[in-house]
């Protein structure tokens, strides 16, 4: 059986697309905004940091997802100790 590809290449092109894009917008309109260098410094950090966040957060969801269909008895393992430790 040959694998498949989750996503297809139009929509990966459109998410790649679109990521780019607002960060393109995001940084011309830090550029042109009126604000002393130290107030974009910082939009420009929490910006990364929020990018950064985001990925991390898609990477956890995802693989708790995956987790879940792949080995549904672990979590019910994980959920009984849990259990027992809050008793």
């Amino acid at each position: 059986m040959k694998p498949r590809r989750r996503n297809t290449p139009a929509y990966t092109f459109m998410a790649w697309a679109s990521f780019s894009a607002c960060c393109i917008i995001f940084g011309i309109s830090v550029f042109n905004a009126d604000w002393a260098l130290m107030e974009k410094g910082l939009y420009v950090v929490l910006f990364l940091w929020m990018i950064s966040a985001c990925f991390t957060l898609q990477k956890v969801v995802r693989d708790n997802a995956e987790d879940e269909y792949d080995y549904p008895k672990a979590r019910e393992d994980h959920e009984t100790k849990a259990a027992r430790l809050t008793e």
